[in-house]
């Protein structure tokens, strides 16, 4: 077992990250594509590395909250700011997960407003669900406000590149839709004025989108967490929830520093609901998400102009292939950050690192000599609705399913969670207690995603060259 500076045990999961996050890699040194001193871990943690938090842990609680990241922090600091007293566990430290991981891309829901919503829910159901979607987007321009959380935030909108011609016709069948469900206009720009929103040829126009930001996301998880400690949360990290049980009016909470009663439990661990080792707290919850691997690399620093050129407004840019690439500038401006699906399999940070840049030179291929400084990875949680959820089972609260949108979405939820919890609910929420499906024999190990992954990228192949 490996043990902290603290002297506690670290989690299988925790010590596998912790490897990621803290060592350099000898041999990727010599690897032309790596500059000097390439990193495995977030580039977002030069500036805003998760700080470690070693409260206590107490006997009993109002709340328990597991999983300190986005959802799990706004639903503490919405409890709070109501009057409870809730405690955030987390198995790593506050906010290591994906929400120090991820892209910093902040959307409101634009991924449901479909037709395909609608067919399985009805025209009312799905607008109201589009639309209740789209409130996450003004909810965490609000609470950045509000709680004065410096992470660099700014509304750039995003230009969602077209992979084929078909996805571009169907993008403007759905850019009414999603003008509707945010409120910000939503416009097609053809692929003959495509370098208005991104400096390549590689794609068939899209659809740009206002109700989109950017943020540092490090800095937003470390300021969520600050102001949820301030209104009166307690966070505790490095603490592995094992199990619930029902404990008469309440809970009680198996955890590798011991237990801990709870009046109320609220689950928000999203892509890592299933440990490592296949423990889980919430078994249930596990069955119905499948965890998702995302990678991104940082490049080195461009110069002057380049980003300004190839970024035009330096808006967030995703494109529609089903293996999808998202990629963005650094908030300063200087580096590309660049995500996707370089593996649906388990691989490291610095084996996924050249597939990455494969993929960023192929929009980009004046830029085949520009070095990595940082890769990554971290775990998305995708349903089998592609819709996320918040809900209730056997007493225990969750909120999760965010289809690697999260940071506005993950937020949202967990605000209603909060509000659900402490009995502050004074509208209908249109994501709450929809039907939560599963698939026969799974238990939370996605086995299928390798062949599912290969079928969606040969599919991205063969559409592409059909156009």
């Amino acid at each position: 077992m490996c043990r902290s500076r603290r002297g506690a045990t670290l989690t299988a999961r925790e010590h596998e990250l912790s490897k990621f996050d803290t060592s350099r890699v000898p041999d990727a040194m010599s690897h032309p594509l790596f500059a000097e001193g390439f990193r495995t871990r977030p580039w977002w943690w030069e500036a805003a590395e998760p700080a470690a938090r070693p409260a206590e842990l107490p006997d009993h609680v109002q709340v328990a909250v597991i999983g300190g990241g986005y959802a799990g922090l706004s639903a503490a600091l919405t409890l709070a700011r109501l009057g409870h007293r809730p405690v955030v566990l987390d198995a790593g430290r506050i906010g290591w997960g994906a929400s120090s991981r991820n892209g910093g891309m902040v959307s409101g829901g634009l991924k449901l407003a479909s037709a395909e919503l609608a067919k399985a829910h009805g025209a009312e159901r799905a607008a109201a669900i589009a639309r209740d979607a789209a409130a996450s987007f003004p909810f965490i321009e609000e609470l950045i406000a509000r709680e004065r959380i410096d992470c660099d935030y700014t509304r750039c909108g995003r230009f969602a590149a077209a992979w084929t011609p078909a996805h571009y016709r169907a993008q403007a069948q759905r850019a009414a839709s999603i003008e509707q469900a945010t409120g910000l206009p939503a416009s097609m720009l053809p692929r003959d004025r495509q370098r208005e929103a991104l400096g390549s040829d590689h794609y068939h126009g899209g659809l740009l989108a206002a109700a989109t930001g950017s943020l540092h996301p490090g800095k937003y998880a470390r300021g969520l967490a600050e102001a949820a400690a301030s209104a009166g949360a307690t966070l505790v990290d490095s603490t592995q929830v094992g199990g619930i049980a029902r404990n008469g009016s309440g809970f009680l909470l198996q955890t590798q520093r011991g237990r801990l009663h709870a009046d109320a439990v609220l689950v928000t661990t999203n892509g890592y609901t299933l440990g490592a080792r296949g423990g889980t707290p919430m078994p249930w919850l596990a069955r119905r998400l499948i965890p998702v691997g995302s990678y991104i690399i940082a490049t080195e620093t461009l110069p002057t102009g380049t980003i300004d050129r190839l970024f035009p407004g330096r808006r967030m840019i995703s494109d529609t292939k089903r293996v999808l690439n998202y990629f963005r500038p650094s908030p300063d401006g200087t580096r590309i950050l660049w995500g996707g699906r370089a593996s649906f399999g388990p691989t490291t940070p610095e084996a996924a690192a050249p597939v990455l840049h494969g993929f960023m030179t192929a929009v980009f291929p004046e830029l085949k000599s520009l070095r990595i400084t940082h890769a990554w990875t971290g775990n998305v949680a995708f349903t089998f609705d592609f819709l996320p959820h918040l809900g209730t089972q056997d007493g225990i609260h969750y909120a999760a399913g965010c289809q690697g949108s999260g940071v506005a979405m993950a937020s949202f939820l967990g605000h209603r969670a909060g509000l659900r919890i402490a009995g502050a609910e004074n509208e209908t929420f249109a994501l709450a207690d929809l039907p939560f499906p599963t698939a026969p024999t799974y238990r939370g190990r996605p086995w299928f995603l390798p062949l599912v992954g290969g079928w969606y990228r040969l599919r991205d192949r063969l559409e592409r060259i059909a156009a």
